[in-house]
Formats: C-alpha cells, sequence, structure tokens
C-alpha cells in the first residue's frame, strides 16, 4: 500500500477517484484516454476555460456511440451464429431431448416426485456456463438452493421446470429467445447467448 494518501480528505479524494475509475472500466471505449479525462475534471472542478468546444464533444460522443453499437451488433450476431450451430450439433446427440420450442435437455438423474406448474415456487441446485463453458452463475458454488416461482423465470427454465420430476437433474441447452434474447444479462451474458444449465430439482415450496 502507499503512504502518499495520509489525511482523510486524501484518502477520500483517491476514493472518488477509484469510482470514477470503476465506472470507466465497465464501460471503456477504444482510445480511452486517462490524461484528457484527467484534464476535462481539472476544467470543471476550477471552473477553467474549456480545452475543447461543447459542439464538438456532443458530436464525438455520437460518433464513439454509433461506433460502440455498431460494433456490439457484429458482435452479437457472431454469437447467435454460434448458438445455433452449438445447438444444431448438440440436438444430433441420442441422449438430447428437443422441444417444440427449441429448448434441449438431457436427463442426468431422472426424478420421481410430482412435478411443479407455472404457478408453484420451487427450489433448486444450478450450474450456468455459457457454451464455451465460462460459469456465469452457480448456487452450487455459493453452497446455497435457490428458490423462486417458475413463472418468474426465463423462458427456458419455466417450461424444462414443469417437465422436471422433484429429484430430477437436467442439464439444459437453452437458445437465446428462451433464456435473455437481444438484451442479455449484466456484464457476464451478451446479447443472444446460449446458455447451459445443469438444474437440480430439489423441492416444490
Amino acid at each position: 500500500m502507499s503512504d502518499k494518501f495520509n489525511s482523510n480528505a486524501e484518502k477520500a479524494s483517491y476514493g472518488i477517484g477509484l469510482q470514477m475509475g470503476e465506472q470507466l472500466k465497465s464501460n471503456p471505449f477504444e482510445g480511452l484516454n486517462l490524461n484528457s479525462v484527467f484534464e476535462g475534471m481539472k476544467d470543471a472542478y476550477t471552473g477553467g476555460e474549456f480545452q475543447v468546444e461543447i459542439p464538438a464533444i456532443q458530436a464525438a460522443f455520437e460518433e464513439i456511440n454509433a461506433e460502440i453499437t455498431k460494433r456490439r451488433e457484429e458482435e452479437a450476431k457472431v454469437l447467435a451464429a454460434e448458438g445455433e450451430s452449438f445447438l444444431a450439433e448438440n440436438a444430433k446427440r441420442a441422449e438430447v431431448t428437443v422441444t417444440a420450442s427449441g429448448l434441449q435437455y438431457e436427463v442426468l438423474t431422472a426424478g420421481e416426485g410430482d412435478k411443479p406448474t407455472a404457478e408453484s415456487t420451487v427450489r433448486t441446485h444450478y450450474h450456468g456456463t455459457l457454451i464455451n463453458g465460462e460459469v456465469f452463475d452457480s448456487s452450487y458454488d455459493r453452497g446455497q438452493p435457490a428458490e423462486f416461482p417458475v413463472g418468474g423465470v426465463i423462458k427456458g427454465w419455466t417450461e424444462a421446470l414443469q417437465m422436471m420430476p422433484v429429484g430430477s437433474k437436467w442439464r439444459l441447452y437453452v437458445p437465446h429467445d428462451l433464456a435473455y434474447g437481444e438484451r442479455g444479462a449484466g456484464a457476464s451474458i451478451a446479447p443472444f447467448s446460449t446458455l447451459i444449465f445443469d438444474v437440480e430439482l430439489l423441492a416444490i415450496v
């Protein structure tokens, strides 16, 4: 740890910088220049003369936002195509069942309990990954089962849970339109992502 920040004011000021840095890091753009960021902060805080005219700044924002949108659309097309290719190959496996909606599943453990309805609340353990194997959520890793209404989750889960007897463990292969679609979910699930879940139905509560 550095000893440059000794007073509470210095520590708090550094904390503000950390917060701003995290915000910039979470939504960066190509060519982001921290020195320019610092210059703008200084001019705004001290009331100094702006070094770039506001219309020019607005035009730069618009151009960069257009570039970001275009790049995200291109990335989404690639993800959608990768997901479709993965599902097409996966559907050829004998152990995989494909439903009318396009949901794919395989039974890892066959349960013998009751099946929930769309109005039920269930307790499950689950492990969610992207098709590249990257884990984005796992109740197993947290060591705590999750409870939620069957009708309050993504479409692929709602469909699958109503077919699963309590005690079952299934692996779900969820097309993007039965998952988070064109919006994605947070930083971990990009738009048009196909998702894989291991879902263990523990109980109807």
